[in-house]
């Protein structure tokens, strides 16, 4: 290859790379209001100038691709277009029509992918569609960016199963909370006016939120997102025997709400009862259950011996640790986490830590 031709490729190459993260950003617009389905931006290029965007904005409404192409103003200039988008445009009819068909119909003779759509329904027909019309086809750029963006989608596909975030807030020396043993008193504050929002934040990015029986006792959680913009997640709570009051936040049927139990009762308005044998394989099944659901991503809260019981058994992709100056020397201990962050940084004096597991554990 000349000098020319190698440049020439390189140039090629960082086109591409800045038009994908800009399809990236757009997708990440609808964090939160896209579950099951995956982020996705398309963009539009004719002459290097962008015609056209956009971005799927909700699930159930219009994918990324028709919101681009319909944002053309000119629709003579899709005939020299070339589509950039963050996932293979899907082959199936589902809520919407498929997108590859759009693209093949509204003329574009270039479209750049970052990566194949794992979802069975797709997995590489939509890219043959595209092919089988004379459609120019690239595969691949910026593929680990999207994958990363995308992570509990593809978890949820490629591997059968949710993914699971842990989180909690602790004291400096180790604590989550004091003593209690009712709701009469408040659960220490540890988390500062930022953190509040990241955790509602995170709350939004994963389509459930999961804590122990003592957890809804004691704190009497509504477990819904209002510190940010986003969906309230599906609500899930173990309570083997049945302890959980009427009365509690958990059961008032304003979100959809799943309760494990081995007592379960008649279901009602938002509320369902899962039958479940609490043993030694009790999380996994639990998390098979929340699959079948069609649940990617669960976000684990609390309590102390639930978070444990996660990180004991391996069943945890991700963790955030938030470490406040408190001290507090005696109360309910913080989970042990034996492995070193993947990243630090301060907030407002308080440490965050988020942690990947390098050694998840969910075979059957």
């Amino acid at each position: 290859m000349t000098d020319i031709q190698t440049s020439n490729s390189l140039n090629n190459q960082t086109i591409h790379d800045f038009y994908m993260r800009r399809c990236l950003h757009l997708a990440q617009t609808a964090a939160g209001y896209t579950a099951p389905n995956p982020m996705v931006g398309a963009l539009l290029v004719c002459d290097g100038k962008i015609i056209g965007e956009g971005y799927h904005r909700r699930y159930g409404q219009p994918h990324a691709e028709p919101n681009a192409i319909h944002s053309v103003k000119d629709k003579s200039l899709l005939s020299c277009s070339t589509l950039y988008v963050n996932l293979e445009p899907c082959s199936h009819f589902g809520k919407t029509p498929p997108c590859a068909n759009l693209i093949v119909d509204s003329g574009i003779p270039r479209v750049v992918i970052a990566t194949f759509d794992p979802n069975p329904k797709v997995a590489g027909r939509g890219v043959k569609i595209l092919e089988d019309a004379g459609v120019e086809v690239i595969v691949g750029v910026l593929e680990n960016e999207c994958r990363e963006l995308n992570r509990r989608f593809f978890i949820f596909q490629e591997e059968k199963r949710p993914f699971v975030l842990l989180k909690w807030a602790q004291t400096t020396d180790g604590y989550l909370d004091r003593l209690r043993t009712d709701n009469q008193h408040p659960p220490l504050s540890i988390s500062n006016e930022i953190t509040r929002q990241l955790t509602h934040k995170m709350r939004s990015e994963n389509q459930s939120i999961l804590v122990s029986t003592n957890t809804v006792l004691l704190d009497n959680p509504s477990l819904t997102v209002r510190n940010w913009s986003g969906k309230n997640p599906v609500r899930i709570a173990l309570d083997r025997q049945g302890r959980i009051p009427k009365t509690h936040n958990l059961l008032n049927g304003k979100n959809q709400t799943l309760i494990f139990t081995e007592k379960p009762v008649q279901d009602a308005h938002n509320l369902e009862y899962i039958p479940h044998i609490f043993d030694e394989t009790s999380l996994q099944t639990m998390l098979n259950s929340i699959y079948k659901k069609g649940i990617h991503s669960v976000l684990v809260e609390g309590g102390a011996k639930l978070l444990q019981s996660f990180i004991d058994a391996g069943l945890w992709d991700e963790a955030h640790i938030e470490i406040s100056q408190q001290k507090l020397c005696n109360g309910v201990k913080a989970p042990i986490l034996n492995t070193l962050p993947a990243a630090t940084e301060q907030i407002q004096g308080h440490a965050w830590l988020h942690f990947k597991n390098p050694k998840p554990n969910f075979s059957q």
